[in-house]
């Protein structure tokens, strides 16, 4: 993973992971113990889930250009859809709170793509192909024709 993509992927990480800390601290004071532990599990599942799916987006955006608008859009509703699947499939267990874990998911997802939009927009990533210094055409990337 090239040290631009790690960058954002900490950028969005890192924020993700002190809302859930957050979160555990709120509900395992309201909720208790299995509060705190329903708020570590959502906030394990956004950062696993929307992790994955940064490095899908930047393996397709690497060798299939073209392809890397509607794959984000898609990435992104697939996620959204199997994380509320995560939800309902969780709401009457007896390993943790399903209130905390479903509010804190919903939580860290929202500060997930906040904090990922953010270090896109600060990335500063080229989308264009400069040309070299020697008059030289550009490389081409991904696969060829």
């Amino acid at each position: 993973m090239p040290s631009k993509d790690v960058r954002i992927l900490l950028q969005a990480a890192v924020p993700t992971a002190a809302v859930g800390a957050i979160g555990a601290v709120v509900s395992g004071v309201v909720a208790g113990g299995k509060g705190a532990v329903g708020a570590l599990v959502a906030t394990l599942v956004v950062i696993l889930f929307m992790g994955v799916g940064l490095y899908v987006l930047q393996r397709v955006a690497a060798s299939l250009p073209h392809l890397f608008q509607a794959m984000g859009l898609m990435l992104y509703t697939t996620q959204l859809l199997v994380l509320f699947v995560f939800v309902a499939v969780f709401k009457d267990t007896t390993l943790f709170h399903p209130k905390a874990f479903a509010i804190t998911l919903v939580a860290a997802t929202l500060a997930w793509i906040g904090a990922q939009a953010r270090a896109q927009l600060k990335a500063k990533i080229l989308y264009v192909e400069p040309e070299s210094s020697k008059g030289d055409k550009p490389e081409k990337t991904g696969h060829s024709s």
